[in-house]
């Protein structure tokens, strides 16, 4: 049986209060040593994740309960997303690249370098209708070997890129000290980008100059943490913003104000919505992954 954490939800502004759920909250999996990149493959009814530390990606099937080793060695990789025709994409922190899974099984690596060196450590991904992926590169896994193999960085700066569908990769943005989490919002209009170090989320135009080959426009500070730091963040339909911060999960208003939390045990690094209503939560949270079933739905 799956461990039972009582459901806390603070409710700090009564935008937050369409948001309820189960009475407990499960823990699915724990015993690993830093979990991140939950992402929910609705055609299989399962959910991946990684344990970075151990250099593994661990599958929770929904219709059995079981988790098992979905790869490893893993190239410690962090981050994952799903692609337009349902292939796993993956930020692999020890290989420096980022990934795909084809649906046969084998791996295509999509991109290794801008402009010949070698990126620090894809962290997070995001792809876009147009097929392009965007994401971050901070340097988390080459400046130890806990999540990845120590190394100095060859391009000097952690940016978030963008990956076009012919192989071509540029910087989108280049202020950053350590880019995390990222998403895009319900239009596609906006892209918003945790700055982990900074402790706050971003806000970006998303323009048609932008898609065509420009930096992202904008960049306020869209929001700030007040507790420790963000990692990885989620839509819902509705427009709110879930953010992984180190007391649980925080639910902002479209216009940045902090609405409600979701009190949890450990340090969160991630979160997506699954199920095939996509009301199940599930996040990542230092050693274990949690779920449980809400009221509201994530965007899809």
């Amino acid at each position: 049986m799956a461990d039972l954490i009582r459901t806390e939800f603070e409710v700090l502004d009564e935008r937050f209060r369409p948001v309820n759920g189960d009475e407990w909250v499960e823990r699915l999996h724990t015993g690993c040593r830093w979990v991140e990149g939950p992402t929910y493959f609705p055609a299989g009814r399962y959910l991946i994740f990684s344990d970075i530390p151990n250099d593994r990606v661990l599958r929770w099937d929904e219709t059995t309960g079981a988790v098992g080793v979905f790869r490893a060695p893993a190239g410690y990789a962090n981050g994952h997303t799903r692609d337009g025709q349902g292939r796993l994409v993956s930020c692999e922190h020890g290989n420096r690249r980022v990934t795909r899974t084809e649906h046969d099984g084998s791996v295509t690596v999509l991109a290794d370098r801008y402009q010949g060196k070698r990126f620090n450590s894809p962290n997070d991904a995001v792809v876009h209708p147009d097929g392009s992926v965007w994401f971050t590169d901070p340097d988390y896994g080459i400046s130890s070997d806990y999540e990845g193999n120590r190394a100095d960085s060859e391009i000097g700066a952690c940016h978030v890129y963008r990956l076009d569908p012919d192989g071509t990769v540029r910087v989108v943005a280049d202020d950053f000290h350590r880019p995390n989490g990222l998403a895009f919002d319900a239009d596609w209009t906006s892209l918003y980008i945790v700055d982990t170090p900074r402790k706050h989320i971003r806000r970006f135009d998303v323009t048609d100059e932008v898609l065509g080959g420009g930096m992202l426009g904008g960049g306020e500070v869209f929001a700030d943490c007040d507790a420790g730091s963000f990692d990885g963040i989620r839509f819902d339909d509705a427009g709110r913003l879930w953010a992984a911060a180190h007391d649980g999960v925080h639910c902002f208003a479209a216009d940045g104000d902090l609405i409600g939390k979701l009190r949890l045990p450990e340090i969160v690094s991630n979160l997506t919505f699954g199920g095939p209503k996509r009301n199940h939560l599930f996040v990542t949270a230092s050693t274990s992954v949690y779920s449980l079933r809400l009221t509201i739905n994530g965007l899809r």
